[in-house]
């Protein structure tokens, strides 16, 4: 076995999947990981791709896409750090149904799926963590389907921008910095660019938010949970 770099070894011991994975364990995997260093815009992986492994992200943020009949996209999803992804198509035996670009200057570890199947049969902490992982995935993506059945595009956007405040007392002024551009954000919601940008300024009309580029200050959380509603 190829010795673990120490500095995998840290990443992966302090990241949620592995917390209760012990010292030789995480030895094993980390031996196995290897590091990415994926520039904005930087092409992962594409649809069809065959998986051998998933991804965690150490830093940045990574789309996860698929082209649309008309040429667009639709983001299935934005990875954040400390999140992972691939999980699901690596048990599944199956090509990506996604496309995954980095948004933004990132750092990923790539963990080889022969390595999470030896663990998981030896090691059934890891293999619950596991699903607890994709069961967490698989609760994203149905709130998701609610959101876009029952919510309007409006709820969706205000719930969007709780949600990347979501420690925050309401009625306290606070400032929120989108993680992405408008465009891939609107995708992520199911709506246009445009009705984003429209959603915003209304928003802004009715005193609750500034907008400057990605900065948005919320001026009043309290109204915004009900706009609309």
């Amino acid at each position: 076995m190829t010795a673990p770099n120490p500095k995998i070894q840290a990443i992966l011991s302090h990241h949620p999947l592995f917390r209760e994975t012990t010292p030789e364990e995480i030895a094993r995997i980390a031996a196995a990981a290897r590091e990415i260093h994926a520039p904005k815009g930087n092409i992962l992986f594409q649809k069809g791709d065959p998986s051998n492994g998933f991804y965690l992200v150490i830093y940045g943020q990574v789309k996860l896409a698929f082209p649309s009949p008309s040429g667009a996209e639709k983001v299935v999803e934005i990875i954040h750090p400390g999140q992972s992804f691939g999980e699901a198509v690596m048990f599944m035996e199956k090509p990506y149904p996604v496309y995954a670009q980095a948004l933004a200057d990132s750092l990923l570890l790539h963990v080889a799926k022969s390595t999470v199947f030896d663990e998981i049969d030896h090691n059934q902490t890891f293999a619950r963590k596991m699903l607890a992982g994709l069961s967490i995935r698989l609760h994203g993506l149905i709130n998701d389907v609610e959101a876009y059945s029952l919510r309007s595009c409006t709820q969706r956007v205000i719930g969007y921008l709780l949600l990347q405040n979501e420690n925050e007392t309401a009625g306290e002024s606070v400032r929120i910095t989108l993680p992405a551009g408008k465009a891939v954000i609107a995708s992520r919601l199911n709506i246009t660019p445009e009705t984003f940008s429209r959603i915003l300024h209304d928003l802004a009309s009715a005193g609750l938010i500034e907008v400057k580029g990605r900065d948005i200050a919320v001026l009043d959380l309290e109204k915004l949970q009900g706009y609309g509603s």
